[in-house]
């Protein structure tokens, strides 16, 4: 009877546990079992690792063979033990007999095997690296040729190429050398104008691109509300373009989760943007699924989530943003898992002042458009730390001047963050509360303002912390190192209840 341990890695939501592939060979009547708590896709692996191992010019061993996964009450899903179940099994038939300098307790494998011995790339490649880079940081990580470069990117884990499960077996026996991954760097700093559409695009509506400079600026909440075709979501979709590229360590988090989706990281430098319909599932939104996958507020980690038409989205859909809006973080529970995903991202959202979209012409009752925004809890409206209302453009918007460009604003709003990064390591709209009253000064006259603005409106303490973050954005546009009037006037200005001229005008 013989044994090989080959380590491999799961996937629980972007963590990556250790598996020991456990491969025993008895005599007895041929049978291949695999146990372990796998999967269907697990389970198939017999058949793909069986002529795996034949086409490579390998013979599979007669009598019984198990395959155990451990630990067994970790789920086990996808192809990616593939590899590690052939190379046990050619280690404990004695058709692979290890160099003294690459002993297997060295090495961690994941890929899937196809019939002819090639492999394919493995979704969480990523994940599986980072784990890895983590908890074993001298091991060797072997994945697939095609999603190498992706384990590349965690800075100090050494992964080898492998373009088939021969190459695997020669280089552990010192025949071949694998060759090295090619290193993917994460740059950071200004974004790139080119991914982008331009600032100077839109027209007119200088409070809202205020608006839009000072949400960037600081990481802020922004909810636009006006007419159909006053600009809000050629706003929105230019917000990226003006943010800064992530930082190699956010980069790593952003990649992580696209993998896990299968999306190839060619923006990797630039913050992600989802913009879903407003016909999107809790699931799709929240995440879930047999994995459970992540969903699209972990998919705009980091990045802009943008719901264009708000009031049109479901109530549930809406409901479920307002923890990762405080937490950063979204947990799911199923029947077989829980996992808990990043889903720190900035939240975007446009709609309508009314039913009939508003504008110089509306009939709507005053009854209606306060149905038509009730859709809109209290709570979540509370959560938005900009509520900015967009006029109708007049009739002479074409004759109006190109507005500042992208690049330009993006320098601002990159120094604002930088200034914010060294005094508090934070962007403002992340401020803890308990800094707040250190690091958002106020003088005496503005105090007087900001109790005023709270018995008027009626703000709940967590208005007037985002009344004080947006404050302390303004005065870091500014350059000024305490908030005066002006500056605090301009964050109140923001919190006010949305009216549309346009809408009460008719």
């Amino acid at each position: 009877m013989s044994l090989a341990i080959v380590a491999s890695r799961a996937v629980a939501g972007l963590d990556a546990p250790l598996v020991q592939v456990e491969v025993h060979l008895a005599p007895g009547l041929p049978l291949f079992t695999i146990v372990g708590l796998p999967d269907t896709g697990v389970r198939e692996s017999r058949e793909r690792v069986r002529a795996a191992l034949v086409n490579s010019g390998y013979a599979f061993p007669p009598g019984r063979v198990t395959v155990n996964l451990a630990p067994a009450d970790l789920h086990k899903e996808s192809g990616r033990f593939d590899l590690p179940i052939a190379i046990g099994i050619l280690l404990a038939s004695g058709q692979l007999v290890e160099h003294p300098d690459r002993r297997i307790e060295r090495f961690v494998l994941a890929g899937e095997l196809s019939l002819t011995g090639a492999l394919s790339p493995v979704a969480a490649a990523l994940p599986i690296a980072l784990a890895v880079a983590r908890s074993q940081p001298a091991a060797i990580l072997i994945l697939p040729a095609g999603c190498a470069g992706q384990g590349s990117r965690v800075p100090g884990l050494t992964v080898l190429a492998a373009p088939d499960l021969a190459a695997v077996a020669a280089h552990l026996s010192g025949g071949l050398n694998l060759s090295q991954a090619q290193v993917m760097s994460c740059e950071s700093g200004m974004p790139d104008p080119s991914a982008w559409p331009c600032l100077s695009d839109v027209r007119g509506q200088p409070a809202a691109r205020r608006a839009l400079e000072v949400a960037a600026a600081g990481g802020h909440h922004l909810l636009l509300s006006g007419a159909p075709g006053s600009g809000k979501s050629m706003l929105a979709q230019r917000l990226p373009g003006i943010l800064p590229r992530l930082s190699a360590e956010e980069a790593l988090e952003v990649a992580a989760i696209a993998c896990l989706q299968g999306d190839d990281m060619t923006w990797e430098r630039q913050r992600p943007f989802r913009a879903p319909h407003h016909g999107t599932t809790p699931v799709a939104m929240a995440g879930g699924g047999t994995g459970p996958r992540p969903g699209e507020v972990s998919l705009a980690h980091r990045g802009v989530l943008f719901l264009d038409e708000l009031p049109e989205f479901r109530r549930e859909v809406l409901e479920m943003l307002r923890e990762p809006l405080e937490t950063g973080t979204i947990q799911i529970a199923r029947a077989r898992a829980k996992v808990s995903y990043p889903a720190a991202f900035q939240l975007v959202a446009a709609m309508n002042p009314c039913p009939c979209g508003g504008g110089l012409h509306c009939l709507c009752t005053p009854e209606q458009r306060q149905r038509y925004r009730s859709r809109i809890s209290g709570p979540l409206l509370d959560r938005f730390d900009l509520l900015q209302a967009m006029p109708s453009q007049d009739a002479e918007w074409l004759a109006l001047p190109a507005g500042e460009a992208s690049r330009c604003v993006a320098e601002r709003v990159l120094s604002c963050r930088n200034r914010q990064t060294a005094r508090q390591g934070c962007s403002n709209a992340m401020l803890p509360a308990g800094r707040i009253e250190s690091l958002c000064p106020l003088q005496a006259s503005a105090q007087s303002m900001l109790r005023q603005a709270m018995q008027r409106w009626r703000w709940s303490a967590r208005a007037v912390h985002r009344v004080l973050r947006v404050a302390r954005t303004v005065a870091d546009l500014d350059e000024r190192g305490q908030i005066d009037d002006t500056h605090l006037a301009e964050a109140i200005r923001y919190r006010r209840p949305l009216v549309s001229a346009d809408a009460i005008g008719s």
